[in-house]
C-alpha cells in the first residue's frame, strides 16, 4: 500500500482560532485515516491550543519531512517556523510579528508543494491587517499564492456539497469592480472554473451559470452595458470552446435554482454577490479552493473569528472539509 499523502496545514493567525481548529481537526480519526498532516506554525500557539481544547494530543517537531512516517499516533507533527512571544499572540490582537510569521508559513507551504515534498496544502485563516503591518501587502491568501507560483491563471472558488461559486473579481473595492470585469477576465474565470468543477465532481462537462453584474441583467442597458458588451460575448466564446456555460443570469433568482441542482457551478462577478448566498447554505462546511495553480491549495471559508479565539468552541467543519478535499485532489479524485 502506498504511503498516505502529506498535507501541509498552515496555522494562520496564531491570535485567532487557527491553532484551536487545527488541534481539534487532527484529533479526528477521519484525518489520520487519509493523510499525514504537517502543521506549519508556532509551538507556543499550538501548545496553548492543546490546553484550551483539553486535547490528549502532543507535539512532535519535525524538520525533515521524511521523518513523518515515524511519527507516533496521538501526536501533531509540527514544523516550527516561528517562536513568537506571548505578547505577539494575544487573542484577538494581531501583531506585526505574527503577521510576518503567517507570511512565512504560507510561503514555506507553497514551496513544499512546488518542490513535490508535500502533496497539497490546507490553510487556516489569516489576518490581512497583521500581514500588512508586517510589510506584506497582499489582499489575501489567493493573490499571495498566485505570486509565489508565478501564475496569473488562477480563480478563487468556494465549494460545498450543493453550491460551488467562483469569482471574476476577488478582494476588490466595490467601486473598482466594473472596470475589472473584462471580456478576458470573465472568459478566463469561466474556463478555469469549468476545469476545476470537472475535477471536483468528475463531471466531464459541468453546467455553469454565469451571473450578470447589474440588477436584472442590466435591464437592456438601463442599468449598465456590461452584460451585453462584456459578459455575454465571453459566455459565447466559452460555449464556442465547448464549455457548457449559460448567462448572463440575474443573481437575485439564480441561486434558488442552483441550490436545487440546476447547475454544477456558478461564476459570480464580485465577492459578496457569490459568497453571501454560498455561506448562507454552507457556512460551516464550505471549502475555499484556489483553481488554476500548479499546486493544490484549499482553505477554510471563514476568518480568524477573534471573538471565539481562546474558547475552544470554534467549529472544525470547514477545516476538516478542506483537508479532506486537499487529500482527494492530491489523489486525483
Amino acid at each position: 500500500m502506498p504511503p498516505l499523502p502529506i498535507i501541509a496545514i498552515t496555522m494562520g493567525d496564531p491570535s485567532g482560532i487557527g491553532p484551536e481548529i487545527i488541534v481539534k481537526a487532527l484529533h479526528s480519526p477521519d484525518i489520520a485515516a487519509i493523510c499525514r498532516p504537517l502543521v506549519i506554525g508556532d509551538r507556543r500557539a499550538l501548545e496553548r491550543a492543546i490546553a484550551i481544547c483539553a486535547s490528549p494530543l502532543t507535539i512532535t517537531e519535525r524538520g525533515d519531512i521524511d521523518e513523518l512516517a515515524a511519527v507516533p499516533s496521538g501526536t501533531i507533527p509540527l514544523l516550527a517556523l516561528s517562536h513568537l512571544a506571548e505578547e505577539d499572540i494575544m487573542f484577538g490582537n494581531p501583531s506585526p510579528a505574527a503577521g510576518d510569521a503567517v507570511f512565512r508559513y504560507i510561503c514555506h507551504g507553497a514551496r513544499l508543494c512546488l518542490d513535490g515534498r508535500v502533496a497539497a496544502m490546507a490553510t487556516a485563516p489569516i489576518s490581512k491587517e497583521a500581514m500588512h503591518r508586517a510589510g506584506h501587502d497582499y489582499p489575501g491568501h489567493t493573490e499571495l499564492l498566485a505570486e509565489l507560483c508565478g501564475s496569473d491563471d488562477f480563480v478563487m472558488m468556494l465549494a460545498g456539497d450543493i453550491l460551488r461559486v467562483s469569482l471574476v473579481t476577488i478582494h476588490e473595492a466595490l467601486a473598482n469592480v466594473p472596470r475589472l470585469v473584462t471580456f478576458e477576465q470573465v472568459l478566463k474565470t469561466i474556463r478555469i472554473t469549468a476545469a476545476g468543477v470537472s475535477r471536483l465532481t468528475g463531471i466531464a462537462t459541468p453546467r455553469l451559470a454565469v451571473l450578470a453584474l447589474n440588477p436584472h441583467c442590466g435591464e437592456a442597458g438601463k442599468f449598465g452595458h456590461e452584460e451585453t458588451d462584456i459578459i455575454a460575448p465571453a459566455i459565447a466564446e466559452a460555449r464556442r470552446r465547448g464549455i457548457n456555460a449559460e448567462g448572463p443570469l440575474s443573481a437575485d433568482t439564480l441561486f434558488h435554482f442552483a441550490r436545487q441542482g440546476a447547475y454544477d457551478g456558478v461564476v459570480a462577478m464580485y465577492h459578496d454577490q457569490g459568497l453571501i448566498p454560498l455561506k448562507l447554505l454552507h457556512f460551516d462546511d464550505a471549502v475555499n479552493v484556489t483553481l488554476g495553480l500548479p499546486i493544490i491549495r484549499t482553505s477554510v471559508d471563514h476568518g480568524t473569528a477573534y471573538n471565539l479565539a481562546g474558547t475552544g468552541t470554534a467549529s472544525t467543519a470547514s477545516l476538516l472539509a478542506a483537508i479532506k478535499m486537499a487529500t482527494a485532489l492530491s489523489k486525483g479524485c
